[in-house]
């Protein structure tokens, strides 16, 4: 018997890492094309300009002329420059009032508008509404409601029986918590939303068990929604910290900085240095204060964060 002879397909596999490899690719190709326009914008508007300030902060360099290098001299200025000094106090001054003062507000407005009312997302829409108000309409709108004269804010405590009250924004004292009750008002509909979205998961059996256990309303918060609403907390706290040391666009508005140097802070005072005084390459050295200023705060609430979480 003959065997009988069968055609075999002798051709090579396919290969699959080639494949692999150019599908890796492509994907690769892909991500990029989402990522790369985001990326650009970030190192042209935020990068090279940040990389140019560190530079700029040891010349002595103005928009006509050539960059020098000076080295320490412009920090060493600052240390001895008065203005400067009051700028740094200015600003932890409205810090200090403006981060509890808001934090509490904008948690309490949470917490308020958290319950099934009639029209809570009426209210919840007026609270935010604020936040994405000009900036010069706000401030024109409460110059004249802090007017010594003629403003509602003066005429109802003349009513309650306040004789001689608060001159405000003419005033050394009084101005700067002016600003930080604007800016409150302002900035409270946006961290108040940030809380609303925190105690959306909250769970509710937490509550309805501390409820069952016989826990109060003072003490289902504060056993229940404080912990659960720590990673909010946390980055509230943070953001608030940030934006209330970068305040700028509502004291130049409101104030200016005045009356006097009362309500000058570290953002207007590298404004004016720039942009009155061409002084580019000082008032870098007092934006890497700033800078550096921020970075530390915010070390110090992770530290504080992380100790707490523990």
């Amino acid at each position: 018997m003959t065997a009988i002879a069968t055609d075999v397909d002798t051709s090579p596999a396919p290969r699959l890492p080639r494949r692999r490899s150019k599908l890796r690719m492509r994907n690769t190709i892909i991500g990029w094309s989402f990522i790369l326009p985001n990326f650009l914008g970030f190192g042209l508007l935020t990068l090279i300009p940040v990389v140019t300030l560190f530079y700029l902060g040891f010349t002595n360099w103005n928009i006509f002329g050539t960059a020098n290098w000076t080295g320490l001299a412009n920090f060493q200025r600052l240390l001895g420059d008065t203005t400067f000094h009051t700028a740094v106090l200015n600003t932890f001054y409205f810090a200090i009032l403006h981060i509890p003062l808001t934090f509490v507000v904008s948690l309490g407005l949470a917490l308020l508008l958290n319950t099934k009312l009639r029209g809570v997302a009426f209210f919840r829409t007026a609270a935010f509404f604020p936040y994405i108000t000009s900036i010069v309409a706000i401030a024109v709108v409460w110059n004249l409601l802090f007017s010594p004269q003629y403003g509602p804010i003066n005429q109802l405590l003349h009513s309650i029986g306040i004789a001689n009250p608060p001159t405000w924004l003419q005033s050394t004292t009084w101005a700067m918590p002016a600003t930080v009750i604007v800016s409150t008002w302002r900035d409270m509909g946006y961290y108040m939303i940030l809380f609303l979205a925190g105690l959306q998961t909250v769970p509710r059996e937490l509550h309805e068990a501390a409820r069952v256990d016989g826990a109060g309303v003072w003490q289902r918060f504060w056993n229940v929604t404080i912990p659960c609403l720590r990673p909010t907390t946390f980055f509230v706290t943070v953001m608030l910290t940030i934006n209330s040391f970068k305040i700028f666009d509502l004291i130049l508005v409101m104030t200016n900085g005045g009356p006097g140097n009362s309500t000058l802070v570290l953002s207007q005072f590298i404004y004016q240095t720039a942009f009155v005084q061409n002084q580019f390459g000082y008032a870098s050295a007092a934006s890497i204060v700033l800078f550096f200023i921020c970075i530390i705060v915010t070390i110090i609430q992770f530290l504080i964060n992380k100790r707490r979480s523990a």
